[in-house]
């Protein structure tokens, strides 16, 4: 393995030219867009301007954010508002199913807010939305970026018994990096989800972002405590902070270096390792139900 360097955030005034991105062309992403704007439906991508908009709706791949727009917890990466959710929407399955089927998307992402105000943890609105755009979709493959229930793993069970064609949970960051980036997360429950999505037999994934403070050892061990968890699929991308008021970036990894960490990754075992600074947690979602 070799040793490269990144970059520290405060001898760069302003983000690297590979951070750049094209405004999203095409085809595709115009129809999507069209429908988006005429229906006025909602997505992650948009809300969250994701850089990768254009290449996923091109390829047929849009993200639903579910169970509101307020999170129970206060992540420092997380632009998300903090505070008291409002109630659960039970039309909400009925709504992301038809704008999923009105975008004709062929794979779709869901991830939610933490709902630890709810006894089920949301996990019933999770399987009622999985199933409703079944009902309305059934050529649609499905992803879902699941929180971890708090450790309440029949919560869990409630999603993964409907059996999703992969599932996620995301580590985020590395063990020592954990109780300052994901305040009212854990790293071992982190890794204790995944094993019981593994042991389930679905497709199992999780993400790190990359650029907190971490070194080449620290993200090397994360690598092989979620190999140990059962995990097949690995996303590693750069982290951009949403505003003064969250975690500062404090290296800009560079692309050479997202190449080494995919390369390691593969070496280790992971069935597929998307690394690039630009990579999201969704990113070519459509391309790892085949990677197994």
């Amino acid at each position: 393995m070799i040793d490269l360097p990144v970059i520290p955030a405060t001898q760069v005034a302003r983000k690297p030219d590979w951070l750049r991105v094209k405004l999203p062309v095409g085809k595709e992403y115009a129809h999507v867009r069209g429908l988006v704007d005429t229906h006025k439906l909602h997505t992650i991508c948009e809300s969250g301007n994701c850089p990768n908009m254009g290449e996923c709706w091109g390829a047929g791949t849009a993200t639903f954010m579910i169970l509101g727009n307020i999170c129970t917890r206060s992540c420092s990466f997380c632009a998300v508002a903090t505070g008291r959710p409002l109630a659960v929407d039970m039309d909400e399955p009925s709504r992301v199913a038809n704008s999923v089927k009105l975008m004709q998307v062929k794979h779709c992402v869901i991830t939610s807010v933490d709902r630890d105000d709810l006894k089920d943890g949301g996990s019933i609105i999770w399987a009622e939305t999985i199933n409703a755009i079944r009902r309305e979709s059934p050529g649609t493959t499905l992803e879902t970026l699941l929180p971890d229930f708090k450790g309440n793993w029949d919560n869990l069970k409630r999603v993964t018994d409907v059996a999703p064609e992969v599932v996620s949970h995301n580590l985020e960051t590395v063990r020592r990096l954990t109780r300052e980036v994901r305040i009212q997360a854990k790293y071992d429950r982190s890794l204790e989800c995944l094993s019981k999505i593994s042991e389930a037999g679905l497709r199992t994934k999780s993400g790190i972002m990359l650029g907190l403070g971490e070194t080449e050892d620290e993200v090397i061990e994360a690598m092989d405590d979620l190999l140990q968890a059962g995990v097949h699929i690995l996303t590693l991308g750069q982290y951009l902070q949403p505003t003064r008021n969250h975690h500062p970036v404090l290296d800009w990894i560079t692309p050479d270096t997202f190449k080494m960490y995919k390369e390691v990754g593969l070496e280790k075992g992971f069935k597929y390792v998307e690394s690039g600074p630009l990579v999201r947690s969704s990113y070519h979602a459509e391309k790892h139900l085949f990677e197994m």
